[in-house]
């Protein structure tokens, strides 16, 4: 996405309510429906201990694991090791919110979300490429959070004839529920891989000849740039962009031209104007 200016969330208000009038009830917050706000926007869970451990041992895909604060008993230490051996992302929460996620009520301390679908890998990706003679196109997301623009950005790249999505594993969003949905189906075709290091990804993907370009306002205008051949598009995150160290392994830097009074577009609507623009170049100029 190209980077955002951060907006302001309204003057800071010091000054006291006035008090409610006589029949009036004051307001109180809600503070369980704004703890739900903050959860993860998907149902697929495990909840309890030996559940979550019998998940790790058969392999099961897990975005993120869960654990409340304070915990240090010997079965909690092991799953830790074990999320931890598979590089799995930990979060460490307080006990309120767990109860909040908790779907059965008897989570232990204990809730993995897992994936809605199996990743792929990015040497898929190069090998459905070459099967199809085609050179490679890879769209590279940059700490994506919303599940609904990923799922967006995966049909975006299905229809644009992409051979795969690369996310990151940490700050991120992964395939949720919600994802595959929006994906319209397109997350049963179109890959996604979940890598460590997305800048080590893509130098490592620049060695096999592929040329990335990032989307940022301070870019070229797509139009004015060479976007065929193989290319890994990079869309950063919907708040602050693309991170320095991703954009100063990419290659180049573009953007989209904008006339109007805002100074961004949505990720996904970012997305899908420039993987089509290397559409139109690759197969049509």
């Amino acid at each position: 996405m190209q980077k955002n200016r951060s907006e302001g969330r309204g003057e800071n208000n010091a000054r006291r309510r006035p008090a409610p009038q006589k029949g009036q009830e004051r307001r109180v917050p809600d503070k369980r429906r704004e703890m739900k706000a903050e959860l993860p926007d998907d149902s697929s869970r495990i909840e309890g201990r030996n559940a979550v451990r019998e998940a790790l041992r058969a392999g099961s895909t897990i975005d993120r694991l869960y654990v409340q604060e304070g915990l240090s008993d010997s079965s909690v230490s092991a799953i830790i090791k074990e999320a931890q051996n598979r590089n799995i992302q930990l979060r460490f929460v307080k006990k309120d919110r767990l109860d909040e996620m908790s779907e059965t009520g008897a989570h232990q301390g204990v809730i993995a979300q897992i994936s809605a679908y199996e990743y792929g890998t990015v040497e898929d990706m190069l090998a459905a490429a070459q099967e199809k003679g085609e050179a490679p196109f890879l769209i590279l997301l940059d700490g994506i959070e919303d599940p609904h623009n990923l799922g967006a950005i995966l049909r975006t790249a299905n229809l644009a004839g992409a051979h795969g999505v690369i996310i990151p594993k940490d700050r991120a969003v992964g395939l949720t529920a919600v994802a595959a949905k929006t994906s319209a189906g397109a997350v049963s075709y179109t890959p996604v891989a979940r890598v460590t290091n997305l800048t080590r990804t893509i130098r490592e993907l620049k060695e096999k000849g592929i040329w990335f370009v990032c989307a940022d306002m301070d870019g070229e205008v797509m139009y004015r740039q060479n976007l065929t051949g193989p290319i890994g598009l990079v869309i950063g995150n919907e708040g602050d962009g693309v991170s320095r160290l991703v954009r100063e392994a990419c290659d180049f830097v573009t953007k989209i031209p904008m006339q109007g009074d805002i100074d961004s577009l949505n990720a996904s609507v970012a997305a899908g104007i420039l993987a089509f623009e290397i559409v139109r170049q690759r197969k049509f100029s």
